[in-house]
């Protein structure tokens, strides 16, 4: 006589899968305080702020967030890739500027942040 061994299977297989559901469906903590995916690769602070640059495989992203958030001001934050053109983001904001985002696979990268008349730039990083 032949037995199915489906059901467990199933019942061992199942358990497994629903734990990794949570790892996947939320953000990491990167992403979900900055709206930029991957991993953190720079954070230069200034009097304030704070200029944070992100790096994936291919792609890097920058953000100008406020040490003191609430008030309206001006914020900015420009990207390049060597060789590519600025993006940037320039506005008046509460708490933070971006994300910005270039395609940077095998190239350098430079940013910028200001918030108010205060600014810092990171010089060309992640080659």
């Amino acid at each position: 006589m032949r037995r199915r061994r489906l059901p467990l299977v199933g019942l061992l297989v199942l358990p497994l899968l629903g734990g990794l559901v949570p790892l996947l469906a939320t953000p990491g903590p990167a992403q979900a305080a900055s709206g930029c995916s991957g991993r953190p690769a720079k954070t230069v602070e200034f009097s304030t702020g704070e200029l944070r640059v992100y790096k994936s495989r291919a792609h890097a992203c920058a953000v100008t967030v406020a040490k003191k958030p609430g008030k309206r001001r001006t914020m900015s934050v420009t990207l390049q890739a060597r060789g590519g053109r600025v993006v940037s983001d320039k506005g008046s904001y509460t708490k933070m500027a971006g994300p910005v985002t270039v395609n940077a696979l095998n190239r350098c990268v430079r940013a910028t942040g200001a918030i108010g008349k205060k600014s810092v730039s990171t010089g060309w990083i992640l080659c």
